[in-house]
């Protein structure tokens, strides 16, 4: 099941101000981005936080589950939260802070010979 386009549009309007924020369409489902890190991902309309320990302290109940089968377990943020987007916005910039940056691909050398 994917996730529709306006769970992931008023997700990201929550969070517009925690910094350069985007979304990446994967598969039916999103990955979220604050500053070029990845910081969530939005599954089956729910929302999952990338697990740090900043996170965790900002959370009063911490449930964690895998977004995909396979995955391993990240905060899983129920829609009731959505609402409040201070919340939501201070707990993306607390994530993002701990997260290290993207490493950059290296480009391949193809040998024509």
């Amino acid at each position: 099941m994917s996730s529709k386009q306006s769970t992931v549009d008023f997700i990201l309007e929550q969070i517009s101000g925690a910094g350069d924020i985007s979304a990446k369409k994967m598969f039916g489902e999103y990955a979220l981005y604050c500053n070029q890190k990845v910081v969530a991902l939005v599954s089956d309309d729910q929302l999952f936080i990338k697990p740090t320990a900043s996170g965790r302290a900002l959370l009063s109940e911490c449930v964690e589950e895998p977004p995909y089968p396979g995955a391993k377990p990240w905060f899983m943020i129920s829609g009731d939260l959505w609402e409040d987007g201070d919340w939501l916005t201070q707990l993306i910039q607390v994530t993002t802070a701990e997260l290290p940056l993207p490493k950059l691909k290296s480009k391949r050398k193809i040998n024509l010979e």
